[in-house]
């Protein structure tokens, strides 16, 4: 039977005696659908191990993902080498500050959201409490941060802002 190019189609047989008879049979074997994984690895850990950190490279790119693209850190500004080497290590520590924000908004309910969520965005992050909707008013002295009064992320944000406080 012809197979298409690429394909491997595996034939076999095995001999068979059936209860109540004297004579063994041929049974012949087609196996279509065959799965096979394989992990080329120079780590000297038990291969379990090294299915999970296959398995959680993907969250590792979703992170990479996030680097790239919520920050725009896909193409760097400069062809001088020590400027982007700068450009990175600023965008690692705001990408971490963010990831920050992101895990302490999570520790309570009081975010505006539908459903409980493993983790948040660091585009999220930006939209909902890095540019929440504020002004600057001065008074006595002092300054102060002002939001309107239906915004929907201000308990979430005076809690992480308190979280943070030294």
């Amino acid at each position: 039977m012809p197979s298409r190019e690429g394909k491997r189609v595996f034939y076999g047989s095995v001999e068979v005696t059936p209860k109540n008879m004297n004579q063994p049979l041929r049974q012949v074997l087609l196996i279509p659908d065959l799965s096979f994984e394989s992990y080329w690895t120079t780590l000297a850990v038990e291969p379990e191990e090294v299915i999970n950190l296959y398995h959680e490279h993907g969250t590792c790119e979703q992170y990479h993902s996030e680097l790239k693209t919520d920050l725009d850190l896909e193409r760097f500004p400069s062809g001088k080498f020590a400027t982007n080497d700068l450009i990175l290590h600023l965008g690692c520590f705001t990408y971490n500050l963010l990831r920050l924000i992101g895990q302490e908004s999570r520790k309570k309910n009081d975010a505006p959201v539908k459903k409980k969520v493993f983790r948040r965005r660091v585009k999220t992050v930006i939209q909902n409490l890095i540019t929440l909707a504020s002004k600057m008013v001065r008074h006595a002295r002092k300054h102060y941060l002002k939001f309107g009064n239906n915004s929907p992320w201000f308990l979430t944000f005076k809690r992480v802002y308190t979280a943070f406080l030294c």
